[in-house]
This record gives C-alpha cells, sequence and structure tokens, in this order.
C-alpha cells in the first residue's frame, strides 16, 4: 500500500481534529496511530495551532512528507471524538484506505448544530453563570437575554469572515451596553454580574486548557502560541468592555 497515500489521509485526520480545537499531541498521537494501523511503523509529526508537518517511510529510501496549512479554526468536539474512535477502531480492525478516507469526509461534512440551538445554549449558560455569582433572577433574566443577541451577532459575524479579535471587541462591548442598560431600566439590580455572567460566553476557556495541556505534554511552541490566542481574546474583551464603559461614565456620569 502506498506511504504517501496513507500519511495523506492520516494528516487529514488530524487536520479535522485541529479545526475543531483538539489539543496538539492528540493531532501527532492520531496520525501516528493510523499510520501504524496500515503497516507504517515509522511515523512522525510536528503539529502547531495553524499547521500540521508529518512525514512516514517504511524503508529509508521511501519517505513520504505532506505539510497542511490550518487557516480556520472552531470548536466541535463531537468531530474530535469520532476521529479518535475511528482511529482506535482502526488499530483492531482495519479498513480500506479509501473506505476510511470516505468516514473521514462524512465527519468533516457533518453540519454544526443550528444556530436556534447554539443561541439557546448561550441564553442559558449566561443566566447560569450570573446566578453563580450571586446574581438574583432579574439579572438571570437580562443575563438571559443578552446571551441570545450576543451570540447570535457573534455567529453572523463570523459568517461575514471579520477577525476574530473585533468579534470579541463588538460581542464584550454589546454585553456591557446591554447589562449597564438593564441596570438603568431598572431590568435588572446588579449591572456587574450581569456583564460577567454573560461574558462567560466569550471567555477563552478551550484555548487556556489546551495551552495548559500542550505545555504538559512537551508541545512548547503550541503551549506558548494557544496561551498567547488566550491573552488576545482577553484583551480583546477587556478593551471592548472597557470603551463602553468610559463613553458610559462621560456620558451618564457614572456606572450603574
Amino acid at each position: 500500500m502506498e506511504t504517501g497515500r496513507i500519511l495523506h489521509v492520516a494528516s487529514y485526520a488530524g487536520q479535522i481534529i485541529l479545526e475543531n480545537g483538539g489539543e496538539t499531541y492528540r493531532v501527532e498521537e492520531t496520525i501516528a496511530k493510523i499510520c501504524q494501523s496500515y503497516g507504517v511503523e515509522v511515523a512522525e509529526g510536528f503539529v502547531t495551532p495553524t499547521g500540521i508537518m508529518a512525514s512516514a517511510s517504511r524503508t529509508p529510501a521511501d519517505v513520504r512528507s505532506v505539510i497542511k496549512r490550518v487557516k480556520h479554526r472552531t470548536v466541535n468536539l463531537d468531530k474530535i471524538a469520532r476521529v479518535n474512535e475511528l482511529a482506535r477502531h482502526n488499530m483492531k480492525h482495519p479498513v480500506g484506505v479509501d473506505e476510511f478516507l470516505q468516514r473521514l469526509h462524512e465527519i468533516d461534512a457533518t453540519p454544526p448544530r443550528s444556530l436556534m440551538v447554539v443561541v439557546g445554549a448561550a441564553a442559558v449558560a449566561a443566566a447560569m453563570f450570573t446566578l453563580m455569582f450571586g446574581g438574583t433572577p432579574t439579572d438571570a433574566l437580562s443575563a438571559m437575554v443578552i446571551g441570545v443577541v450576543v451570540r447570535w451577532l457573534t455567529a453572523k459575524a463570523s459568517g461575514l469572515g471579520i477577525n476574530d479579535f473585533f468579534i470579541n471587541v463588538m460581542g464584550s462591548a454589546v454585553i456591557t451596553l446591554m447589562g449597564l442598560i438593564s441596570v438603568w431600566l431598572e431590568v435588572g439590580n446588579n449591572g456587574s454580574l450581569i456583564i460577567i455572567g454573560s461574558l462567560m460566553l466569550l471567555v477563552p476557556g478551550l484555548a487556556i486548557t489546551n495551552a495548559i495541556r500542550d505545555t504538559l505534554a512537551g508541545d512548547l511552541v503550541a503551549g506558548v502560541t494557544r496561551g498567547a490566542e488566550a491573552f488576545l481574546i482577553a484583551v480583546s474583551l477587556a478593551a471592548g468592555s472597557g470603551i463602553v464603559i468610559g463613553l458610559w461614565m462621560e456620558w451618564m456620569g457614572g456606572v450603574l
């Protein structure tokens, strides 16, 4: 069986994992496992959050390599779990390379959750975070409305190809403005809790977790890169909220 084709399939599986929020060490392990399941014992991968470089060989004279650029990343843990399960199953019960590739295409083509489901989950999450931080039921109701608006806006902005940094600035600005307005209208009681609870929707929890896991796994380049990504997201959230609070203090004479 051609080594290059096996490596292509393995790297494609790794690409799916990386594009959907998986850790870099998981991608490297998956590539190695898939190659080994088809008899290619020597397989190495070097993965960063934005690219995959992998090589495989059966003999010193038969070395194949591939480079894949990852430009788009999202979070879809279901796809990661399905690729991992497929790779583990293939170790025990190998299928043909073409069939394996077809299954990968099916996983990759799986449509995301509908926008209504995502917006509904964001609304519930914002309300629950607000309650967890000590907010009142009216605060949670305000956060729920904010969660619906912000999640819908960020989804539409992402679909237009707007940079993630500016999406987060916009999202945090909208959250802060709506939180202040809800208290001003006496719908909510604690503006800070409403804002904090809603901002949790944009906090880079996965990026922080992956940065720590990659660092502990010895992938220092990936760990530092993901840490920098999480830092920039935090800066964008602070910038959006800070701008709105500053303008509110200037125009309204204080922060509620």
